[in-house]
This record gives C-alpha cells, sequence and structure tokens, in this order.
C-alpha cells in the first residue's frame, strides 16, 4: 500500500513537470513503471495511453494562449503519424528497448544543458523537407519504444530556432498527442487488455497534466521552462540506466 501511495505521487509529479513544458511524460512513467517492477507487456500502451490524455491537456492550455502555430506543426505531423503507427506495431525486446529510450533521453539532454537557445522570436522559417524527415525519423522511434517524441523535437526545433520556448511546447503537446494515438493504435492490433489500476494511473495523470500545463502556459518564464525539461530528461534517463 505504502509503495503504491508513493508510485502514484511520483506519477502526478512527473505529469505535473512535463506538461509544464507541453510534453506527455512518457519517458518518465516508463522510468516510474521500470523502477516498480511493472509488467513489460503492459509499460508500452500504459505510457502512450497516460501520454494521449496529458499531451492533450498541456496542448489545450498552451493554445488557449495563443502559441500554436500550424505552420510549425503539421510538417513533422505529416511523417510522424504513420511512422509512429509502423513502429508501434513491431513487438521489441525489453532490455534494448530500455536501452534505445536511456539513449534517445541523452541527446535533448546534451542539447539543452549545452547551448543557449534563442526564446524571444523566431529567427528562421521552417524547412518542411527536413521537417519531414526528422517527424519521421522521430515518429517511428516513439511508436517503436512508446513514447511520444516531443522530448527529441522540442530541443531540435529550439537549436534551429524555428520557435520560442512556448511556441515549441505547443506544437510538442499535439505532436506527441498524435504519435501517441499513432503508436496505440498499432500496439492495439498485438493485442492490449485495459486493468483496472490504469484508470487510476489516468486520473492522476490528469490531474497533473492540467496544473502543470497551467503552470507552465501562464507563470513559468522560459529560463524556467528549459531548466524543467533538462532535469526532468536527465532524471528519466538515469532511471532508465540504473534498472
Amino acid at each position: 500500500m505504502y509503495s503504491e501511495v508513493i508510485f502514484y505521487l511520483l506519477l502526478f509529479v512527473i505529469a505535473l513537470l512535463y506538461s509544464s513544458v507541453g510534453h506527455g511524460g512518457a519517458s518518465g512513467y516508463l522510468a516510474l513503471m521500470i523502477f516498480f517492477a511493472a509488467a513489460p507487456e503492459t509499460m508500452r500502451p500504459t505510457a502512450l495511453m497516460l501520454n494521449i490524455f496529458v499531451s492533450l491537456i498541456a496542448f489545450t492550455q498552451y493554445y488557449r494562449s495563443g502559441y500554436f502555430q500550424w505552420k510549425l506543426f503539421y510538417p513533422f505531423a505529416l511523417a510522424s503519424i504513420p511512422a509512429a503507427y509502423l513502429g508501434g506495431l513491431i513487438s521489441i525486446d525489453a532490455d534494448l528497448y530500455k536501452k534505445i529510450l536511456a539513449v534517445f533521453l541523452l541527446f535533448p539532454i546534451i542539447k539543452l544543458f549545452g547551448f543557449k537557445f534563442q526564446t524571444e522570436t523566431i529567427s528562421k522559417e521552417i524547412n518542411f523537407k527536413l521537417a519531414l524527415i526528422i517527424g519521421g525519423i522521430i515518429g517511428f522511434f516513439s511508436g517503436l519504444i512508446g513514447i511520444g517524441g516531443g522530448i527529441i523535437l522540442s530541443p531540435i526545433i529550439l537549436l534551429l530556432h524555428w520557435a520560442d520556448m512556448k511556441r515549441t511546447a505547443t506544437v510538442s503537446a499535439l505532436f506527441i498527442f498524435v504519435n501517441s494515438l499513432a503508436g496505440f493504435a498499432g500496439l492495439f492490433n498485438n493485442g492490449f487488455e485495459f486493468k483496472i489500476e490504469m484508470g487510476w494511473m489516468i486520473a492522476i495523470a490528469i490531474c497533473g497534466g492540467i496544473l502543470g500545463s497551467y503552470l507552465g502556459s501562464k507563470k513559468f518564464d522560459t529560463t524556467f521552462l528549459k531548466k524543467i525539461l533538462a532535469v526532468v530528461l536527465l532524471i528519466a534517463s538515469i532511471k532508465l540506466m540504473l534498472t
């Protein structure tokens, strides 16, 4: 009982932190489930399902604040949605999948800690062809390992100076939502059993997502958002490497 309380408390915190920067939190949920020895066959669909709800909440809050840009979103989504579905169809060894996720987390961590980003204005127009390639690659691995891909997309957008932090968070939230849906659809074709504890996880994640997205879109400045994103990703990567 005590361990369950800790699990749900950490789940709430993860949803809050990730949604504050426009993310669904799948990598954090996966790390948490690994730490608490969840069944491997339920981890990927559970993380994607939580991602769907939290990322939609985050996107809605940021969208209402006026940060969404369609022209920044759709080139990534065009390629990522079918790629995420394809990735979701593929079964992968549990140990290999944890290693891939841990490695993927390192790239945005290094970028966020080691580079300064332009967050005041958008200095460059999005390159459509490059965005398609990026979206397709991220989408495939998103479906394969059970994440939405925002942890990869966000630092790329910032590094290429295609948007500021809050517009990046908004686009990432919707990107995560559509990829999670596509990846979950691929997993669903392989069989998925809904369990009662998933309902509790969804409810708690939604609460964390509502609070986090509100704070992120209304209260936090962009400097704090970057620090939160980097720290959260670092924690998730360390957890995966140590398990």
